[in-house]
């Protein structure tokens, strides 16, 4: 990675109500700042907008907790989003993802350790990363475990978390350990 086109913002440049949802975000994580969170911070309204809406998949959406974890590990991993990894892994262990599992996730739907559920998972993740779309058939696996909400969720939040590594990677915003 190389240096940040644009930097954290500071508390005048991301506004009062941004600087204090990031520096409770930040306390929450344990870190003395969220690159991410201070550099969109920068966009005002927008990234409170953004906050609401990635906040309806992850974590108040119909996906499991472990489920939202495992696919943007797995996201993060295809687009090798370090930034991505790092946190995720962190809040993956929160939602019981233990080493091994999240080692199988990010080898991918053909490592061992996977259940049937974690395996059709993760083939509509690489599937919709590598091409934009879900076949037939990885659809109909992910079918047998999750709902229509749950689907729909699912295609938003792999498209969420990877339209999340372009922004991290084009802006070079620098990981936060």
């Amino acid at each position: 990675m190389t240096t940040p086109r644009i930097a954290p913002g500071t508390l005048r440049q991301q506004g009062p109500v941004n600087w204090g949802i990031n520096k409770i975000a930040a306390g929450v994580m344990r870190l003395p700042e969220l690159r991410l969170f201070t550099t969109l911070g920068r966009t005002k309204g927008l990234y409170r907008g953004w906050m609401f809406y990635s906040s309806k998949m992850m974590p108040f959406g119909s996906l499991a907790r472990a489920d939202c974890e495992m696919v943007i590990i797995r996201v993060a991993t295809l687009r090798n989003c370090q930034y991505e990894l790092d946190h995720h892994k962190r809040l993956g262990k929160r939602a019981g993802l233990d080493d091994a599992l999240q080692a199988a996730i990010i080898g991918g739907p053909d490592s061992d350790g996977l259940d049937d559920r974690q395996r059709a998972i993760l083939c509509a993740v690489d599937e919709l990363v590598a091409t934009k779309d879900i076949g037939d058939s990885a659809w109909a696996a992910a079918a047998e475990y999750l709902g229509e909400r749950q689907l729909i969720e699912l295609v938003l939040l792999i498209g969420q978390y990877d339209s999340l590594a372009t922004t991290i990677g084009t802006l070079r915003i620098e990981r936060d350990v």
